[in-house]
C-alpha cells in the first residue's frame, strides 16, 4: 500500500527543486530540474508535470500541490503578474498547474513558504505567532499570525527588508528606495559597508582580500580576530537589524523570531549582539515572549512550507 503524498515545487531562474512529502512532514523524495525559460517559460508546468509523475511511486497518491514562485503573485488565484528571470507576464500559473497535475495547487513567495516551513517542520515549533526574517543577498522576511501568513491587501506583507532604516544619506536599494534595511543588514550590505571603510583607508586585515571577493563569512571571521573595522560593521549592520525586529515584534507580539539566509550561518556570533540589541529596544514583556533562533531547514524550508500550504488546501476544501 502506498503513501498519500504531497509536492513541494520551488520555481528558481536557474533550477526547479521538488520533493515528495507526507502529512506527517517525512520527505520521501527530494530532485531538480533545469528551469526552461525559453518562449517566456511556455515549457515550465509541462516539465514539472512530467518530472513529477516520472519520479512519483506509482503505489502512492497525489494529494496536493505547494509553489514558491518569484514574481508578483495575487495569491488567492495563483495568477503570476509579473516574473522577469523567467519571462511570466499575466500568467495563471495556479491554473494551469491544477490542470496538469490534477490536484488542488497553492502558490506563495519564496520568504513566506520559508517562514511556513519553519514553523511547521523546523526552529518554529509549531508557533501561530512567528516572524522570520532570511539575511541573504537581501534582507525578505515572513510574518505568521495566528498560524496563517500575513500578506497584506497586495500581497506585500513581510517586506521587511525594505522598512526604510537610514533616513537621510542611505544607499540606493534595488526597490528604488533609499536606506532600506537590506542595504545595511544583508550580505551584500554588509560587504559594501566593510569596502567602504577599506577604501577610507581604515587599517584591516581584510586588505588582502579583493573587494570583489568579501563575504561575511570573511567579516565575521576577521571580527574574531579582533579586527576593529570588521566588528564596526558587524556592529551597525545588527544595530539596524535588531532595532527593525524589535519595533516588528512590539507590533506583532511573536513567540519566535526566526533567522535564516547565509549571513545566518554565524551562528551565536550573529544572534549573541543580535539578542542584546533587540532587548534594547523591544518592550520587557515582548522581549520575555520572544525567543531569537536559528533556521533549522536551511535550502529546504520554502519546499516544507509549500507542502504545507497544499495540506492545508485540501484538508479545507
Amino acid at each position: 500500500m502506498g503513501n498519500e503524498v504531497y509536492t513541494g515545487i520551488d520555481i528558481g531562474g536557474t533550477s526547479v527543486k521538488l520533493a515528495f512529502i507526507t502529512k506527517q512532514g517525512d520527505m520521501l523524495a527530494k530532485w531538480e530540474i533545469p528551469t526552461d525559460i525559453r518562449h517566456n517559460g511556455a515549457n515550465i508546468v509541462n516539465d514539472i508535470a512530467e518530472s513529477i509523475k516520472k519520479n512519483k511511486d506509482e503505489r502512492d497518491t497525489l494529494m496536493g500541490a505547494g509553489v514558491g514562485a518569484p514574481g508578483f503573485i495575487e495569491m488567492e488565484t495563483g495568477f503570476i503578474y509579473h516574473a522577469v528571470n523567467i519571462g511570466w507576464r499575466d500568467y495563471p500559473l495556479k491554473d494551469e498547474l491544477e490542470k496538469a497535475l490534477g490536484v488542488v495547487v497553492r502558490i506563495d513567495n519564496d520568504a513566506n513558504l520559508a517562514a511556513l516551513g519553519e514553523k511547521w517542520k523546523g526552529a518554529g515549533d509549531g508557533t501561530n505567532e512567528e516572524l522570520f526574517v532570511t539575511l541573504g543577498t537581501g534582507v525578505g522576511g515572513g510574518i505568521i499570525t495566528r498560524g496563517q501568513i500575513l500578506h497584506g491587501v497586495g500581497g506585500m506583507g513581510g517586506e521587511i527588508g525594505h522598512i526604510t532604516s537610514v533616513k537621510e544619506g542611505g544607499s540606493l536599494c534595488n526597490c528604488g528606495k533609499h536606506g532600506c534595511l537590506e542595504t545595511v543588514s544583508s550580505a551584500t550590505g554588509m560587504v559594501r559597508l566593510m569596502n567602504e571603510k577599506l577604501k577610507d583607508g581604515r587599517e584591516s586585515s581584510l586588505h588582502s582580500l579583493p573587494s570583489e571577493s568579501l563575504t561575511t563569512k570573511d567579516l565575521f571571521e576577521a571580527a574574531k580576530q579582533g579586527d576593529t573595522v570588521a566588528k564596526e560593521v558587524i556592529t551597525e549592520a545588527v544595530d539596524h537589524l535588531g532595532y527593525a525586529i524589535a519595533n516588528l515584534a512590539n507590533t506583532l507580539n511573536p513567540s519566535k523570531i526566526v533567522i535564516g539566509g547565509g549571513v545566518s550561518k554565524a551562528g551565536e556570533d550573529l544572534l549573541i549582539p543580535l539578542r542584546d540589541v533587540f532587548t534594547q529596544y523591544a518592550l520587557p514583556r515582548v522581549a520575555e515572549q520572544a525567543e531569537i533562533k536559528l533556521a533549522h531547514l536551511g535550502n529546504d524550508a520554502g519546499i516544507y512550507g509549500a507542502v504545507w500550504l497544499a495540506i492545508q488546501a485540501v484538508e479545507n476544501k
